[in-house]
């Protein structure tokens, strides 16, 4: 078998077999294979794309060619949950700690950010002492005593997307359904869990710009989930407006802590209950509304907050430090920023705002920039919001003043104002399962 006739034959939109495409995998991984024979590949898929089969002999490659996650010793009730991606996006936070405390277990991988997208990670390390890094016999003993773990993503699976994603990044091979499709679902399959929901984000801030190209995506990664035996259930979200009001790390935890408080913005407090709700359906096997009822009296009563805490001082993290909103908003400097004009904010582009975040400190432009975990931004107004001249739509927080002049600019060009209330598209497009 020959890299050269593979090759040539995806150029030439004919179909790989299963054998040719772990002969791909497997020799790339030893370095039998080089990145310009991959790269042509990589360029032939996106071109031609590749059928449902070959996604999963894709997928299925990926996923063995590293560590799988065996959670066979937790209870029968395992969920994971992924997002695809967006600005504002701290749902871990809030939907793990709510579908823990109803009797699900959530023993979760998670990313960094980078560039203008924030990583659940990243979050976490606002929190004096919590451990990112976990043994995997300590990974596994945490999920079994207190039904939650979150933790950084290992090198250890799927390291054959690490490698193919490198690629992508930088030959313009990205935008290819079944790679993203692939890489996405043998990451969460190698994970273990038995249930998974998946957030994929539609819009300016997200990877996925049309409700179309999502919903293709979303139907192409619950087929790849069903056809390896796993509850797999996709929700379509906007992302055309950050999600909540926060944007950064430390800014992102304190609005998490709100809505299991059960205040918070209404978007994301309708985004958590409907993913928490599906989780907590597909694990359980229950109807989605009586799920949704668990999942409100979860909130209600405190036992989703309780799961935090419990979640965070279990692994290492300081509670006393951030039960205090002033030290989760404690950045050295912050500045108010305000309306260029009077009217209805039609618009507030993600992307704008996002891009804005990390240019302030929040996020990283290369992976090996540090973090002030302080750093961000908290909305004061929304789409749809009337503002008059002057008036307060955002504070920005940092620990380098000299940031606020690019970052303000940045923010302002992605605001746009109407003389009329703006028609806004729904928060939620569809589920699909």
């Amino acid at each position: 078998m020959r890299i050269y006739d593979i090759i040539d034959k995806k150029r030439h939109a004919k179909e790989l077999s299963k054998e040719e495409i772990e002969f791909v995998i497997s020799s790339y991984m030893k370095d039998e294979i080089k990145d310009y024979q991959i790269s042509a590949l990589l360029m032939a898929i996106c071109i031609n794309s590749m059928s449902e089969a070959e996604t999963s002999y894709l997928t299925n490659a990926i996923l063995n060619s590293g560590d799988v996650l065996d959670l066979s010793s937790l209870n029968g009730y395992t969920v994971d949950k992924h997002s695809t991606g967006g600005i504002g996006d701290k749902t871990t936070l809030i939907v793990a700690p709510i579908v823990a405390s109803l009797g699900c277990t959530v023993a979760k991988m998670s990313g960094r950010g980078l560039g203008f997208t924030g990583g659940t990670v990243d979050k976490l390390e606002s929190i004096e002492g919590f451990k990112t890094e976990l043994s995997p016999a300590d990974f596994l003993s945490q999920a079994k005593d207190i039904g939650i773990v979150v933790v950084g993503q290992s090198a250890d699976l799927a390291p054959a997307d690490k490698k193919l994603y490198a690629l992508r990044d930088v030959t313009a091979t990205i935008d290819s359904i079944p790679l993203i499709a692939s890489s996405i679902m043998s990451k969460k399959l190698a994970s273990g869990s038995k249930s998974i929901v998946l957030d994929v984000k539609v819009g300016s801030g997200a990877f996925m710009k049309t409700v179309d190209d999502a919903e293709k995506l979303a139907n192409a990664m619950v087929k790849l989930g069903k056809g390896f035996d796993r509850n797999v259930t996709a929700v379509l979200t906007n992302m055309n407006a950050p999600l909540g009001l926060a944007v950064g790390n430390s800014v992102e935890l304190w609005e998490a802590m709100e809505v299991l408080s059960g205040r918070g913005e209404q978007n994301l407090k309708a985004l958590c209950l409907t993913v928490s709700s599906c989780m907590v359906s597909s694990a359980l096997s229950l109807e989605l509304d009586v799920a949704r009822d668990m999942v409100e009296n979860a909130i209600s009563t405190g036992k989703a907050l309780a799961k935090f805490y419990e979640w965070i001082e279990y692994q290492g993290g300081n509670t006393s430090k951030i039960r205090d909103s002033s030290a989760l908003l404690g950045a050295k400097y912050k500045k108010s920023i305000l309306a260029e004009r009077e009217g209805y904010i039609s618009s507030l582009d993600a992307q704008a705002v996002g891009t804005a975040s990390m240019m302030l400190g929040a996020g990283r432009i290369k992976k090996e920039d540090k973090i002030d975990h302080s750093a961000g931004i908290i909305l004061n107004k929304r789409v749809g919001d009337f503002v008059t001249k002057s008036e307060p739509i955002a504070m920005m927080y940092t620990s380098n003043e000299a940031l606020f002049d690019s970052a303000s600019n940045l923010f302002l060009g992605g605001v746009s104002y109407s003389n009329k209330m703006p028609t806004q598209n729904p928060l939620i497009y569809k589920i699909i399962k």
